[in-house]
């Protein structure tokens, strides 16, 4: 649930997923469930000469399952609510 809190709070915001298919795609967060699926929208692939099929996508759906890596905006770390969120965690609070 921890990572689910976190992600809820970057809706909005620009991210890049990396898939476990080599395919990174940049794009503004939608939406996240429980399970990390998370809906992009005004996507864009980041080697685009390499995926070129993919630069007509422009909303996209992602399984958690498959993600390998999330970039994060730098302004969207708030490192203080990671670190009470993971103590809480770590306590079981």
């Amino acid at each position: 649930m921890l990572f689910f809190s976190y992600f809820k709070e970057l809706v909005g915001k620009e991210v890049t997923m990396e898939l476990k298919n080599d395919l990174a795609i940049s794009g503004i967060l939608h939406s996240v469930d429980q399970y990390l699926n998370i809906k992009l929208e005004n996507t864009r692939v980041v080697d685009q000469d390499r995926f070129p099929h993919m630069m007509s996508v422009r909303n996209c759906f992602i399984r958690g399952s498959v993600v390998r890596y999330v970039q994060l905006p730098p302004d969207g770390v708030d490192i203080d609510i990671l670190h009470d969120a993971t103590r809480r965690e770590a306590l079981g609070v």
